[in-house]
């Protein structure tokens, strides 16, 4: 491994202990006004990045966060299960798979910042719903994500030779995408065969099928924040996360994944 390789990877390792140490302590024991603040704030950051790829600086993109962030937490607060919420989400990315391969861009501004509120307020809801349900699925469902972007990052440094979307994302491989599509398979049987009861994985095929699609949806989630950064000609949507980017990030797989978690679970309930 190349020094500067060597380097980086130590950068996102030290940025993301204490960021994962201080969400499982959140999830694990705050209680849940304090939860709800918590990953509001979060959500706050990510719309004022939106904001920013929208083309908003200063006073307009702090007021698109402060605004976006307050409907999300009023909606956590008040509503967490309605599933109004979710559906106009899983629509979008459902449709999502056309535009990439259409290569829409998103604008003018308005549409783009439209489409910040209609995706990040389903994503801060559906933390708080999956919480509700139990603490344990919703990290079972953010390690989706985690496992398939880890798996995506090392095997397509050690196997990628065909390229994945190099119009939106060329640093990720078709191989990538392999190893972390093995990767979540092996994440669905361990749970399938280990998960509580209070999960519902009712039966093998549920929950292949459903593992699967999270999985599909994160990568997803992934190529559309990356088409966004190539429309606004940025590498990353901030700087507040060193060795990650921004808060966007890390969390756009989740933005396609959480709405349709919440959707099944809460429906399953």
């Amino acid at each position: 491994m190349q020094a500067s390789t060597r380097s980086a990877l130590h950068t996102r390792i030290v940025t993301a202990t204490p960021l994962i140490a201080g969400f499982l302590a959140a999830l694990y024991w705050a209680p849940n006004p304090l939860w709800i603040g918590l990953t509001g704030l979060v959500l706050l950051l990510a719309a004022w990045e939106w904001a920013g790829m929208a083309g908003l600086k200063g006073t307009g993109a702090v007021l698109f966060g402060v605004a976006t962030a307050s409907l999300s937490t009023g909606l956590s607060a008040l509503a967490p299960d309605l599933t109004e919420t979710f559906i106009p989400a899983l629509v979008f990315w459902l449709l999502a798979p056309a535009l990439l391969s259409h290569g829409v861009s998103i604008r003018p501004p308005a549409l783009h910042l439209g489409l910040g509120v209609l995706i990040l307020v389903p994503t801060h809801v559906g933390m708080v719903a999956l919480r509700n349900v139990s603490a344990d699925l919703l990290l079972i469902v953010v390690g989706v994500v985690v496992i398939a972007d880890s798996a995506a990052y090392f095997s397509g440094r050690r196997f990628g030779k065909h390229k994945l979307a190099p119009r939106i994302s060329p640093g990720k491989t078709w191989e990538g995408a392999i190893g972390a599509w093995a990767a979540i398979t092996i994440y669905a049987l361990l749970l399938y065969f280990f998960a509580p009861s209070s999960i519902n994985l009712q039966c093998l095929p549920q929950a292949l099928a459903l593992f699967w699609a999270m999985f599909g949806l994160s990568v997803l989630g992934d190529l559309f924040e990356s088409t966004l950064k190539r429309q606004a000609g940025i590498k990353d949507s901030g700087n507040l996360l060193p060795g990650h980017g921004g808060i966007l990030d890390r969390i756009d797989s989740l933005t396609a994944v959480l709405p349709a978690a919440a959707l099944f679970w809460i429906w399953l309930k």
